[in-house]
Formats: C-alpha cells, sequence, structure tokens
C-alpha cells in the first residue's frame, strides 16, 4: 500500500500585498509546508506588491497529513522576515475536487506564536587527541517546544550536523521540556571546514517526523550573508566571486558555500531554491566565467529569432489568427494550423539549441566544470536515497539551464547577445523558447502537470531532449579534479594564439633630448600568451618583442606625465634583474582598457609581480607623481593585478572587490558589535550554558553565540586589519586624517 501521494502545485502570482519595507514596497517570496515541514520556496520578488512566481512543484504527501499551507514573507537584510500571510488547505478541501484548486485565495493572518518556537540548551567544545579533532555536543535539555500531537505535546529529539556526519538523542515521549544531558561526538572529516547545526524534531511512530526548530551556528561567511539581502547580496556575491577568481580560490570558495547549503537542507525540493550567497556565488561565477560559452551556444539562434520574426504560439489563448498571414496556409488559417506550424518553427529553433549544449563538453571552460563536478558529489552525499537519484543532476541543470540558459534566451541583450531589447513578437518566441529550455532542465519533473497543457505537442521532443541532457550532464563532470577551479591560468591565453592587435603609439623610458611628442613612434603591436611584439607595420617582417613571462606590471599614466591622454605602462624585468618600462597610448579610452585587460590577463601567472608603481614618468631627474629623485625609487601606488574573463569586457579587479566587501564590513559593524559582543544580556561562559537557552528559530542558544561572536570577532579584526594598512599606506600629509583603527 501507497504511503504517500504526489500533489502538483503551481504558485502563480499574488496582487494587493500589503507593503512590509519602509520604502513602501515589499520583497515577497512564498514557502509551501506539507503539516508545518517546509517543503518548497520560490525565488524572492524584489521591490513588488503583485509578485509572479510562476513556480510548479510536485509535492509528495504521506497519507495521514493534516493540512497544507502557504505562507508569504517579506525578505528582510537583517533579523526574521516578516510574514505577510497564509493560506491554509486541509486534506478535505484538497481532495474535495478531484481537478484541484484554481483560483485566487485571501491571505489569512499570521499568528507568529503559533509557529515555530522554543529555546534549546547546549555546551560545545572542540577536542584534540592522536586521531585528529573532535566536536563534542552536550545536548542539555530544550524547553517550550510547539506541540506537534493531537494530545498538545511532542515526542522531540536532536540531531546534530557536523560536516557530512550526524548524530541524534534519544527521543523523549510526551514532553514540550524536554532533558537529554546526552554527549554527542562527531570526529572531524576532511574537507572544507563546516558549521555545527542542530535540528530538533519530533518523532511520530506513522509517517514523517514533524519539524521543531533549527540552530545553526555561525562563520564569518554567514555572517556577511546576514547583513545582506536582495540586489545588495547579489552585488556581494559578484564582487567575492571576483575576489576569489583573482586569487584562483573559485573552487574552495564555492565548495565551501554549496556545501553550507546542502547540509542545512532537510527537503530536496527547497535546494538552492533561494537567492542564498551559495545561488548567487554560483550564478555569478557562470555569468563571468561562462559568458563567451553562452555566446557560442545560444548566439547563431539568437539572431535567427531576431532576423526572421517568425510569428509563434502554442496558447490557444493567446494566437492572433490576423497576425498569421506571414504563414503560408491552404484556405482560412485555423487554430489547428498556427499550432502546427509553430512546433515546426519552436522544434527548428530549439534542435540546434540542443544538439549545440549536449555537444559541447569539450567547450564548457574546465572551472565550471570542475565546480560542477564538486557541487554533484556533495548533493550525492547528502541525499543518497533512491527516490532522490534526480537531485544530483538538478542541482546542475538547476543552474546551468534555469539560471544561466533560459534567462539569455529571455533577455538576451542583458546577456551581450543582442545590442536592442526584442519588440514583443520577437519577445513572445523568445518566451515560448526559454519555457522549453526551462523545462529540459527541470528534466522532465512537471511535464504535462499545472496550467500549461497547451505545451504538451512540444513534449516528445522535450522528453527526447531531456534523455541526452542526462548524458550530457554525466559527460560534463567526468574531468580531472586536480586542477583548481577558477583561477587565473596561461590556458586563458593560449601561448601561439594572437588575442590582441592593433596600431599603438610607443616610448621607451626618456630619450634625452627629444620633445615629448615626437618620443611616441607608431607602431603595429601583436599580443599572444607568449609575446608581446611590435613593428612598422601588419606586413614588416622585422619585429622587436617583450616576452609576456618578463612583464611585472601593467599600469595607467597620468595624463600630467607626458600631457597625453590614454597612455599606459609595461613594466619588464630582465634576466639581471632590471626594471625596464615601455610606454604606450591608445587611441581612446575603450582601447586603453582593453589593452589593460588583454596583457593583465596574458601576464597573470608570472611570479614576482611589483607590489607598487609610478603613475608619473620619471623626467627631468624627478619623477611627475611624487618628486622623488631617484629613478629607483620604491612606487608610490599599489599595483592592479586585474585580469579578465572571456571577451576582455569584465576584469577582476582584487582590489575594487575588496573594497566593496570592505563597504558591506562596514556598513553591518555596528550591527555586529550589537548583536554579538556588546549585548550585556548575553553570556557564553560554560555555567552560563547550563542556565541559559536560546530560541530554536532566532539563533540566539549560547554555544551558537559564541560561534557567532567568534565569526563577527573575526571580521572587525579584519576591519582593524584595513584600517590599520589604509592609514599606514597613506603618504605622510594624509596620515593625520586617516580613520583610526577599530577594534571590537
Amino acid at each position: 500500500m501507497a504511503k504517500s501521494s504526489s500533489l502538483n502545485v503551481r504558485v502563480v502570482e499574488g496582487r494587493a500585498l500589503p507593503a512590509k519595507d519602509v520604502s513602501g514596497s515589499s520583497d515577497p517570496y512564498c514557502i509551501v509546508k506539507v503539516d508545518d515541514e517546509v517543503v518548497a520556496r520560490t525565488a524572492t520578488i524584489w521591490r513588488s506588491l503583485s509578485p509572479f512566481w510562476g513556480e510548479e512543484y510536485t509535492v509528495h504527501l504521506p497519507l495521514d497529513f493534516h493540512h497544507l499551507a502557504f505562507y508569504v514573507l517579506d525578505e528582510d537584510t537583517v533579523g526574521h522576515d516578516d510574514i505577510i500571510g497564509k493560506i491554509s488547505l486541509s486534506r478535505e478541501a484538497i481532495t474535495a475536487d478531484p481537478r484541484g484548486i484554481d483560483s485566487w485565495i485571501n491571505l489569512s493572518h499570521v499568528d507568529p506564536d503559533a509557529e515555530v518556537q522554543g529555546e534549546i540548551c547546549l555546551a560545545v567544545q572542540m577536542l584534540e587527541d592522536v586521531r585528529g579533532r573532535c566536536l563534542r555536543c552536550h545536548v542539555l535539555q530544550a524547553r517550550d517546544l510547539a506541540p506537534r500531537d493531537i494530545s498538545g505535546t511532542s515526542d522531540p529529539f536532536a540531531r546534530v550536523f557536523w560536516g557530512s556526519q550526524s548524530l541524534e538523542t534519544s527521543t523523549i515521549k510526551k514532553t514540550r521540556f524536554p532533558h537529554w544531558d546526552e554527549v554527542l561526538e562527531l570526529r572531524e572529516m576532511p574537507g572544507p571546514p563546516s558549521p555545527l547545526r542542530v535540528e530538533l524534531w519530533d518523532w511520530d511512530m506513522v509517517g514523517k517526523n514533524d519539524f521543531l526548530g533549527m540552530e545553526d551556528a555561525a562563520s564569518p561567511l554567514a555572517v556577511l550573508e546576514e547583513l545582506t539581502s536582495g540586489d545588495c547580496r547579489q552585488e556581494l556575491a559578484t564582487k567575492l566571486v571576483k575576489l576569489f577568481l583573482g586569487q584562483g580560490l573559485a573552487g574552495p570558495f564555492l565548495d565551501y558555500l554549496t556545501r553550507r547549503e546542502v547540509a542545512r537542507t532537510t527537503d530536496p525540493n527547497t535546494l538552492f531554491r533561494s537567492n542564498s550567497l551559495a545561488s548567487k556565488s554560483m550564478e555569478q561565477f557562470l555569468k563571468l566565467v561562462g559568458m563567451p560559452y553562452l555566446h557560442e551556444v545560444l548566439r547563431p539562434v539568437i539572431n535567427r529569432v531576431f532576423e526572421e520574426k517568425k510569428y509563434m504560439e502554442l496558447d490557444p489563448c493567446k494566437m492572433d489568427l490576423g497576425r498569421t498571414r506571414r504563414i503560408s496556409f491552404k484556405g482560412a488559417p485555423s487554430e489547428e494550423h498556427v499550432r502546427e506550424a509553430s512546433l515546426g518553427l519552436l522544434t527548428g529553433y530549439l534542435e540546434p539549441i540542443v544538439d549545440t549544449i549536449v555537444g559541447s563538453v569539450g567547450r564548457c571552460p574546465p572551472a565550471i566544470r570542475l565546480a560542477f563536478k564538486q557541487l554533484r558529489q556533495c548533493v550525492e552525499e547528502r541525499f543518497p536515497q533512491a527516490e532522490h537519484k534526480d537531485v544530483k543532476n538538478l542541482a546542475i541543470s538547476g543552474f546551468l539551464f534555469l539560471r544561466f540558459f533560459a534567462p539569455a534566451i529571455l533577455t538576451p541583450k542583458l546577456f551581450d547577445l543582442r545590442d536592442q531589447h526584442a519588440d514583443p513578437q520577437t519577445r513572445r518566441s523568445l518566451l515560448l523558447l526559454a519555457k522549453a529550455v526551462q523545462s529540459i532542465g527541470n528534466l522532465g519533473q512537471q511535464l504535462g502537470q499545472g496550467k500549461e497543457l497547451w505545451m504538451a505537442p512540444l513534449h516528445p521532443f522535450l522528453l527526447q531532449s531531456i534523455s541526452r541532457v542526462r548524458d550530457f550532464l554525466d559527460q560534463l563532470v567526468d574531468v580531472d579534479g586536480k586542477e583548481e577551479p577558477g583561477g587565473p591560468a596561461r590556458a586563458l591565453v593560449p601561448p601561439s594564439v594572437t588575442v590582441r592587435e592593433g596600431y599603438l603609439l610607443k616610448r621607451k623610458e626618456e630619450p634625452a633630448g627629444l620633445a615629448t611628442r615626437f618620443a611616441f613612434k607608431k607602431r603595429y603591436f601583436r599580443l599572444s600568451g607568449e609575446m608581446l611584439s611590435y613593428s612598422r607595420s601588419p606586413e614588416c617582417q622585422t619585429r622587436s618583442s617583450l616576452p609576456v613571462s618578463h612583464i611585472r606590471a601593467v599600469e595607467r599614466v597620468d595624463e600630467g606625465a607626458f600631457q597625453l591622454p590614454h597612455v599606459m605602462q609595461v613594466v619588464t624585468q630582465d634576466g639581471a634583474g632590471a626594471l625596464h618600462t615601455t610606454y604606450l597610448q591608445c587611441k581612446n579610452v575603450n582601447e586603453l582598457n582593453q589593452w589593460l585587460s588583454a596583457l593583465r590577463k596574458a601576464s597573470a601567472p608570472n611570479p614576482d609581480k611589483l607590489a607598487a608603481w609610478h603613475p608619473g614618468a620619471f623626467r627631468s631627474a624627478h619623477w611627475t607623481c611624487c618628486h622623488q629623485a631617484e629613478r629607483s625609487a620604491a612606487g608610490c601606488s599599489r599595483t592592479h593585478s586585474a585580469v579578465t574573463l572571456g571577451d576582455w569586457s569584465d576584469p577582476l579587479d582584487p582590489d575594487a572587490e575588496t573594497q566593496m566587501v570592505y563597504r558591506q564590513l562596514l556598513l553591518g559593524r555596528d550591527r555586529l558589535r550589537m548583536k554579538f559582543l556588546e549585548d550585556p544580556t548575553l553570556d557564553t561562559t560554560p555555567e552560563a550554558d547550563t542556565e541559559k537557552g536560546s530560541s530554536a528559530t532566532e539563533g540566539a542558544c549560547p554555544a551558537a553565540l559564541a560561534h557567532q561572536r567568534e565569526a563577527a570577532a573575526r571580521l572587525l579584526e579584519v576591519l582593524a586589519d584595513l584600517d590599520q594598512a589604509h592609514e599606514e599606506f597613506q603618504p605622510q600629509e594624509q596620515r593625520k586624517v586617516a580613520p583610526g583603527p577599530l577594534r571590537p
């Protein structure tokens, strides 16, 4: 006999929601609960009181479930998200009509006291012995837990997670105030550090256990995530990805975030559904590293759609038979004629897209393949059950198809696939293509369900494509994991391939007796991964060259140095260790940026890069920037180790990325102090551990607070170090106005 049944749920849209933010708007998202257990979550729609989600889920319901609930919440930067309202449907209401429920339903008020509640008391200690480190978690007691049984009590037990390990306490029957006094010890396993998480559950003899609450100890990244949300979190994710890419550490960074996200996910239906730092970072990583790959896959078909402007429509409610004159019919056009013609056009566009994708394994950037390999391994370890066999593939296809390919098809201008936005007819065609690609990315999970049954004529093609995509995903992660994903490497600039060329004005270091303008000579430059060469013309056989491996810095030059704009300098080091500077003038600022990025990218792996440089020139026996009289004087400004990805359009500048992260920490500095370091009511001494508890929903248990305080203190120490470094680097005359170091 079946122990569960399936229910198709589609969260369509909301309207006339109340404003929860001071801006007069809200950032709504919806979660789906079965008997108080979260089983699905939509994306957040930012700054909208009439959000459109349009998301579908297949929910597995135990036969003894009581109700299905939909909560609409407003996502907030700090603190708990605001509950806007909820809808609760009983089992009887759901099963009353076999056709299901398809209508607008008013939200009802939510009483916070009726939701998850309670406190848990823990004592956590890290021990070391000859076998390594061991986390000792003493689960003492809990109180005021939510009643989950019809008797008005619960049968609570605690589950402790650390990395890939988990242990459980015994179950205390019929109480909301359990006393365990049990010690659980978990050994440290290889891999990136993981936070401690404690979950409370109500044990049920029949059906699924009921969730009572969760406690998650925070890492510095978790604290940083707590300080941001919405567009700010997306910007933070972009900067962090760029920062770690530039340092060759994108792999460990993404692996840590995804493992943390997977570890705290109890239901695979909600995996990576939220706009968490992990989801946003992986999404931005794809855009940064994979844009040329995306263009190669999609641009030919996108250009065809824009140029051919064919009318396509499968939805009979949206068909306009008056616009079908562009399609040749015998006799008057009918819905069936339009549907058949549209189906042919859609498959004609989709076939080359799918063919290109499944045949692109070798062209997908190795950094992306390695990141997906790590992601798949992590998800497979977390959900090894047979019923979750598709989760490991869905995690990858969710990012690649739903967050990368489908959005690019829907809005090609935002992904640099087109210069202009589409007209209404082309936009509709792109929407149909994006829906099809999204269905392929969902691996057919919601195929044939929901309201869009008019997509049924396309299902045979989609099912065939899904089978091919599964094989593609298996091949995609079949890659050597020894490489470090995301680090700058010479492979990005092939040694023998010319990556940039054109005329520039060249000048060597100060030639005596020549006026500034006459010192620059026009030369034709070529840049490859091995050499920066130049000659009088492209055809000239006599060429001079600078080995790329000798480059130690590539920087701009102040306009006042030569009274000329758009000048850069290439600093090289010869075999004897002497430094030489070549000055190059470009035609405009765009060309300057392109050459700067190309040269920095080509020289990114070089050792012994200069830490400082002179933005001026050594003329008339002194540097024009700092007026030092020695040519060999140390540079007065920091160098930039910025490199670029793809088509040189998106530089990775560690200085700029770090500055943004630093700014976010500054904005949240006071909140960190108030929440974790300066609250006199909080105590993390061992004695206090046995006297005070913490909310299972508010993250306030003494052990977790100790971890959060430690993380916050580390972040504040970083701020202090950065402030100190900033002060020390200022010129002497500016130090008196530099801010002093911050101390927690």
